[in-house]
């Protein structure tokens, strides 16, 4: 019985610890699922936080930005024109026949009155000769009536003829020195025309192109350019047609000095100089029409071809170059889109100079301290916050590289 009463009191206590480890297991579990679940909680929050502000960051645009580029301070004014001859002119017949002889082929270099070619005229040469036998006959009788007309004169003293014989015979022989003009009026003509059958220059120059060949049919007048026979060009002096923008026209006369560059001749110029102007502004191009004669003596300058010419006007002033992707163009007008301290856009009016291919000159509305934005998108307004990435722009090597930029503005996310 003792030992029954013993046993009892062991068991419970034994069974309270059990419970006691259980609960204290459960317990910890309990604790670590509520801390897990915080941890997951706090982490989701960041998470959150953290697609919040790049959905933000991403909501800006980021931007490539450039400095414009600085030019020199003082240079001639380079301008493209394509030269032309002095005098170019086609060469057509006058009278109707067959081409007898060519005597100058192209490239030949002529003088003014040597002969290009012959024309056979057949029909012309039959007209003549019956217009002049039709003077001879007006001749003989213009002279029959000068002799009547003598007589009667001489008669009507004696009363041996009346008063009216002798007006008709007055009148009669005016009417014969009125044909005997008229045919030789047409006798000078068809010489003329016959005259035409030898083709002459009539300056002197090379001849550029030859159309015809012996034998061909010579139609007389200006038929087109199938009706041509030659073409003569002068090309001494030579002369250049450029187009000189209007910030520049006030410095543009005639006798200002230029030379010509051209590529075939590298490092050597053709001095010429400025003969004229068209003293308008074409409003099409805001461009002063100038024309440049240069002597061209030994031929080396070919018309049709490219050349750049220098005119000896000093540009001076501050003038940038920006890149043709940096502008952006609006209804209002030429824009480039510049981006401040603050990161916010503002989008000015620019005044353009002279074009480079691909790059403008800028000549106001720029600084050269601005960045600029490459390839601005349509969309950009004025004030919009934007990212900036900075581009170095490799310039072409005939234009004066520019001065390092200073370091461009840095972001948040930079």
């Amino acid at each position: 019985m003792e030992d029954g009463v013993q046993m009892e009191p062991e068991g419970q206590e034994r069974s309270h610890g059990k419970r006691s480890r259980v609960f204290t297991i459960l317990f910890f579990i309990v604790g670590a699922l509520v801390v897990l679940g915080a941890v997951t909680l706090f982490q989701r929050r960041a998470q959150y936080q953290a697609l919040a502000e790049e959905t933000e960051t991403l909501a800006i645009p980021t931007v490539a930005v450039i400095h414009a580029s600085v030019e020199s301070t003082e240079e001639d004014l380079v301008l493209p024109g394509a030269m032309q001859a002095y005098v170019d002119s086609p060469i057509y017949a006058r009278t109707n026949g067959y081409l007898k002889k060519w005597y100058h082929d192209i490239g030949s270099r002529v003088r003014q009155g040597d002969l290009l070619a012959d024309i056979d005229t057949p029909e012309v040469d039959q007209q003549l000769s019956q217009a002049r036998a039709d003077l001879n006959t007006a001749q003989a009788n213009a002279n029959l009536s000068k002799i009547t007309a003598v007589r009667y004169q001489e008669l009507i003293k004696t009363d041996g003829v009346s008063k009216q014989e002798v007006d008709n015979a007055v009148g009669d022989l005016e009417a014969k020195v009125a044909n005997v003009k008229s045919a030789e009026a047409n006798v000078r003509r068809l010489e003329d025309l016959e005259s035409f059958k030898h083709v002459y220059a009539p300056f002197s120059g090379v001849v550029t192109r030859r159309s015809v060949d012996t034998g061909t049919l010579i139609n007389a007048g200006n038929g087109g350019a199938s009706q041509q026979l030659f073409v003569l060009a002068q090309t001494d002096p030579i002369r250049l047609y450029v187009s000189v923008p209007e910030a520049y026209a006030p410095s543009i006369h005639a006798g200002l000095g230029a030379f010509l560059e051209l590529t075939q001749y590298p490092g050597q110029r053709f001095e010429g100089k400025v003969v004229r102007t068209a003293e308008s502004i074409d409003p099409g191009t805001r461009t002063l029409l100038t024309e440049v004669d240069v002597p061209n003596h030994a031929a080396a300058l070919l018309p049709g071809g490219y050349a750049q010419a220098h005119l000896q006007v000093k540009v001076t002033g501050a003038r940038l170059a920006v890149p043709v992707n940096a502008l952006l163009f609006r209804s209002e007008g030429l824009r480039a889109v510049v981006v401040d301290a603050n990161h916010k856009t503002h989008l000015k009016s620019l005044t353009i100079g002279r074009d480079y291919g691909t790059t403008l000159e800028v000549l106001q509305g720029l600084d050269p301290n601005d960045w600029i934005v490459l390839n601005p998108a349509d969309s950009l307004e004025e004030g919009q916050e934007v990212h900036v990435k900075e581009v170095s722009m490799n310039r072409p090597p005939s234009q004066p590289a520019a001065p390092t930029p200073s370091p461009a503005p840095r972001t948040k996310k930079q």
